[in-house]
C-alpha cells in the first residue's frame, strides 16, 4: 500500500480508548451509555425515538492524537463515532478516516451525482462538495434529530446554504431511497444500526436493489465496518458481519466486481472491475486532490474471505 500522507487514528472502537468507529444510525438503545473519557467534553446530549445522540469535542491538547480538536457525533450505547469534523480548520474537510476514501469516487463516475445512504452529520458530503464543484449530493438519514443536531453543531445549515441546489437531504429510510431520473452516478453506503452494519446488507437482494439506483457505468462505495466496530447486540461480531456483507455484495454483482481496502481495520468496498491497468489507476489518481491519491494504491480484489 502507498504510504499514508496524513496521520490516522488507530483502529479503536470504544470511547474509553478514543477509537474511531465508523457507524451510522441505531434503533434499540443500550440502557446505560458508556461514559465519556477525560479527553472528551460533552457539547450536547439528545434522545430521540431512534438514537441517543451525543456531540463531544476532543481536547486540542490530546497530545499526538489525530483526532485532537475534532468534534464527534456519537450514537448508540457504546458511543460509536458516526461523523467527524474539525471546527478549527473549516478550510479542510478531510478527517483522516474512511470518509476520505469516499471522496475519491467522483472521478470514476459517469455523471456528477451521488447518493449518500447514511448521511449522519455530513462528513462525507462536506468533502465531496469541497473538492468537486460540479457534483450534486442527495443524502438519506433515518433520524430527523440527527439532522437537527448536525445543523446546530456541525455547520450543516451553512453547508446547505453554501451549496443550495447541490445538496439535498432526505429524512427517511435509506433502503427506500429513490434515484434521480437516469440514476445516480454513484452511491455511498454507510448504514448501521445498534452498532453493526444493517442486517439487510448481508443479503444479495438488498445490494441488487441498491444497485438499481446507479446509472450505467456507475459505482458504489460501502463502509463494511470490521473488527473496529462494537455492536450493541451480543453475537454481532464486527469482523464476521463485515465478511458476510462482502459475500453478499460479491453474490449480487459477480466475481471480480468487488474491491476492498482497509483504513486502520475499517473496511471499505467498491463495486468495480478490480484489474485496473496502470494507466487507468494513474489517470484516476491524477484527477484527485494530492491528499487523496495514496488511497488508489490500497485497493485489492475481494477474494471471498474478507481479506486482501
Amino acid at each position: 500500500a502507498f504510504p499514508v500522507a496524513v496521520p490516522r487514528p488507530r483502529p479503536i472502537l470504544r470511547l474509553d480508548r478514543l477509537h474511531l468507529t465508523p457507524i451510522r444510525a441505531a434503533a434499540a438503545r443500550t440502557p446505560v451509555p458508556q461514559p465519556l473519557p477525560d479527553e472528551l467534553q460533552l457539547v450536547a446530549d439528545v434522545r430521540s425515538p431512534h438514537n441517543h445522540i451525543r456531540v463531544a469535542d476532543v481536547s486540542p491538547r490530546a497530545a499526538g492524537h489525530p483526532l485532537a480538536g475534532a468534534r464527534l457525533l456519537l450514537l448508540d450505547g457504546p458511543g460509536n463515532i458516526h461523523s467527524v469534523s474539525f471546527p478549527r480548520r473549516p478550510y479542510c474537510p478531510l478527517t483522516s478516516t474512511y470518509f476520505d476514501v469516499f471522496a475519491t469516487l467522483p472521478p470514476l463516475l459517469p455523471r456528477p451525482s451521488l447518493a449518500v445512504l447514511g448521511f449522519g452529520a455530513g462528513s462525507a458530503a462536506r468533502a465531496l462538495l469541497h473538492f468537486y464543484p460540479d457534483i450534486s449530493v442527495h443524502g438519506w438519514e433515518l433520524d430527523p434529530s440527527v439532522i437537527a443536531v448536525a445543523r446546530d453543531f456541525f455547520s450543516l445549515a451553512e453547508l446547505e446554504k453554501d451549496h443550495a441546489g447541490r445538496l439535498v437531504i432526505h429524512v427517511g429510510d435509506a433502503l427506500e431511497a429513490e434515484a434521480v431520473p437516469g440514476g445516480f452516478g454513484g452511491v455511498l453506503v454507510d448504514l448501521f444500526a445498534n452498532g453493526s452494519v444493517l442486517p439487510e446488507l448481508q443479503k444479495a437482494d438488498t445490494w441488487r436493489q441498491i444497485g438499481g439506483m446507479v446509472a450505467p457505468g456507475g459505482r458504489m462505495m460501502v463502509n463494511c465496518g470490521g473488527g473496529c466496530v462494537e455492536a450493541e447486540e451480543e453475537g454481532r461480531d464486527g469482523e464476521a458481519v463485515k465478511d458476510a456483507t462482502l459475500r453478499a455484495m460479491a453474490a449480487a454483482f459477480g466475481e471480480g466486481m468487488v474491491a476492498v481496502l482497509s483504513v486502520d481495520e475499517s473496511w471499505v468496498a467498491m463495486t468495480a472491475p478490480v484489474a485496473w491497468a496502470s494507466e487507468e489507476a494513474a489517470a484516476w489518481k491524477a484527477r484527485l486532490p494530492p491528499e487523496l491519491g495514496h488511497y488508489i494504491d490500497m485497493w485489492n480484489p475481494y477474494n471471498g474471505n474478507g481479506d486482501k
